[in-house]
This record gives C-alpha cells, structure tokens and sequence, in this order.
C-alpha cells in the first residue's frame, strides 16, 4: 500500500498584498492581511451602513464559527469552551482572575517572555503571598522547568515558543509532570498556535490563550481562548449580556438572567459580535486549517537552507540549531560591536523588515515569502556586516 504524503505547501504570496520588491520577513509582529479577510471585513463593516439588516443571528453565527475553528486548530472537541477575547493579556486575566492561590505556593513561568503572560500572575502571586518563579531562558530550559514543577506548583504559564528567539518548549513532558503533582498549564499560544503544530489534549491545557493579529491571520483587537473545564464555574472579567444564558432571546434580556450560557461563553468580551473584526478572524483561521500548521513549518523551513545559513555563519551570525528553535521564528544573532537597532535600520533601506530583541535580529517567515526575500535578508546583511566588520569579513573569505 502506498504510504500517504503530505503534499508539500507552495508559496501563498498572490493572496496578499505584498510588493515583490518588499521583504516582509516579520510575522511575529504582526501578519499582513490576506485579499479575503480584508474583503470579509469591509463587508462586514458595510454591514452597519444599513444596520436593519442585521438579525440576531448575525450576533451569533460568526462568533460560533470562530469557536469551531479554534477547537480544531488546537484539538479540543469542544468549540463551546473557546471564549472571543480582545487581546492575549485580557485572556490570561481572566484565568488569574479564577485560579485561587494559597500562600507558598508558586507560579512557574519562562524567563524574558512576554510580559503579558507575566504580568497577571506577578499580581495574583502578590496578592496570595505565592512565588513567581520564572525559569531563565537558555539551553537548560526544559529541564529546569521540569526540576521546578513540584507539588507545591499551581500553575505553569508558559508559551510553546520563546517571543524572542524561537526556543520550542517540550509541552508534552512538561504537561506530563504538570499532571502528576496536579498542577494546571497556561499557554499563550500567540506565537506559535497556526504555524506550529499544537494539540492542547496531548499537553494537558487547561487554558489556551491567542492574540488574533500574528498566526491566526487575523485584524488587531480580536482574539480567542479556550479554558476547559477547571473554569466551567468561574467568574468572567465582565458582566456582559450576550454571555447569559437564552442571550439571542431579545425580546426578554430584561428578564435578567441569573444563569450564564454554555461553557466558556460567559468569559466573551463585551460587544463581541463585532461585525467587522469577526469576519477578518474567520477568513484567517480559515486559510491557516486548509495551510495546515505542520506544512507552514514545512515550507519556512525550506526558505533557509544549509547554503543560506552557512552564509549567515560565515558573517558572523549565530542561529540556534533547528532542533532546538521553530522554523517560524528564531532570532539571529549579530557579531559582537553592532548595533541591532543600526543593523535593521539598513535593512530597512533596503526593504527587508524584521524585528530587534535584545542582541539578535528576529526573523519570522511566513506562507507569502519567497527564497527570494531571504536572499534580499541575507544580502543585506552582508553589505553591512562586511563594511563594519572588515577582518571579520576577510576571515569569512579565507
């Protein structure tokens, strides 16, 4: 019988609005429009022009559809505990605001990541006289997260990949240790979940939480969560009417309802039926499960190959090794007696965008780019590493 292959995914560029003389090379900062979710969103924004038009279900549909798409991009079967939030941060607060500390306990989290996944629990463990312990970021990471997971543990938070440099985290055994000293597991997936492979059952997740704006494809200020069932009774950051029980019942919300609607429905931010944001969310998730996260790696991965790497190397740039970092994000860091800041500046004069963290460039690929772009990339860097690093350059050539 003849094994099945995944069919190698081709470039997507026509289905943005991309220059070829641009080198868009910045995903994690934000993901360019695709032609149809810039269409579904003015349609939707169209929408209010001639707001009779609008029906209930037009508050209700979209939002289902959303839920449906996240489930299944993360592998949980049931839609109905993805909330609609605005940001990562609003997520991730609304779990803090239903996780009970005891004092002494601790709260592990990751070194240098972002601090919207920082923030929350920095509060709560304030507030509960508990301990941040947030493990540095490096090499070792696994392991001492592992080492930190003990019984006095109520809470890991952590991403799959680190912001800044691309770093993978074993979720699996993380999640695996999480489970037997019955400690929950917080992920903010906002880079990572829709370009990297994610399954929050095989993890253990009791929460997953994404901005909309980076690999989901989606516009600004929408996003989603999924919070199982640890969260089925808790408290929503507010009290909004659509998140009550028989809410599409318009004709009697004022008979107010004490009871809120199903699973994680009540935890749905204020006006979420936003008829423009929505539709641009749905047409992203919508390309990214036909893409599908296993074959965006796949073909990042081949934008940088050994010959373009070993150019980097001879430049005098380090990349982690690809075992230990995504394909969709990793940071490249530049010789010592640079400046980041001053190295993307050039690049920008030369239309290559990516982003600074720290002492390394982070570049984040995507389905639109061409080896074409990394060339640019490569060349770029070239042009101004050679002129500032003259015997390193002459090394490189020897």
């Amino acid at each position: 019988m003849a094994s099945k292959r995944m069919a190698q995914l081709e470039c997507q560029r026509h289905l943005f609005d991309l220059p070829n003389d641009t080198h868009f090379l910045n995903a994690a900062y934000m993901t360019p429009l695709l032609h149809a979710a810039r269409e579904a969103g003015i349609e939707g924004l169209d929408a209010k022009r001639q707001p009779w038009h609008l029906t209930v279900l037009d508050f209700f549909e979209p939002a289902q559809r959303i839920r449906k798409q996240f489930a299944r991009l993360i592998g949980v079967p049931d839609w109905e505990r993805v909330a609609i939030v605005p940001a990562a941060s609003y997520g991730l607060s609304t779990v803090a605001h239903n996780v009970m500390l005891r004092s002494g306990q601790t709260v592990v989290g990751v070194g240098e990541q972002f601090p919207s996944n920082v923030y929350p629990w920095k509060r709560l463990c304030e507030e509960s006289e508990a301990t941040l312990q947030l493990i540095p970021a490096g090499p070792r990471a696994n392991e001492r997260i592992l080492d930190a997971i003990t019984p006095a543990t109520a809470l890991v938070a952590m991403p799959h990949v680190h912001w800044a440099t691309g770093a993978v985290y074993n979720l699996q055994r993380i999640g695996k240790r999480a489970r037997e000293v019955g400690t929950m597991v917080v992920i903010d997936g906002t880079q990572s979940i829709g370009a990297l492979p994610f399954d929050a059952r095989s993890v253990g997740a009791d929460a997953v939480v994404c901005a909309g704006y980076k690999w989901l494809m989606g516009p600004y200020s929408v996003g989603v969560a999924y919070l199982g069932p640890a969260f089925d009774e808790g408290i929503p950051l507010e009290e909004n009417w659509i998140g009550r029980k028989d809410s599409d019942q318009f004709g009697g919300l004022v008979d107010y309802q004490p009871a809120y609607g199903p699973g994680a429905v009540r935890y749905d931010v204020g006006e979420r039926s936003n008829f423009a944001l929505l539709p641009v969310l749905e047409a992203g998730l919508e390309h990214v499960l036909a893409w599908q996260p296993k074959r965006i790696q796949s073909y990042v991965d081949t934008l940088f190959t050994p010959a373009r790497l070993d150019r980097l190397a001879e430049l005098g740039c380090h990349i982690a090794p690809r075992s230990q970092r995504a394909a969709h994000l990793f940071g490249i860091g530049l010789p010592e007696h640079t400046s980041p800041a001053d190295v993307a500046g050039k690049l920008r004069e030369r239309n290559v965008h990516v982003s600074v963290r720290g002492r390394s460039l982070r570049v984040s690929p995507h389905v639109y780019n061409t080896p074409a772009d990394v060339d640019a990339l490569i060349d770029a860097l070239s042009a101004h590493l050679t002129m500032n690093l003259p015997s390193r350059a002459a090394e490189a050539r020897l």
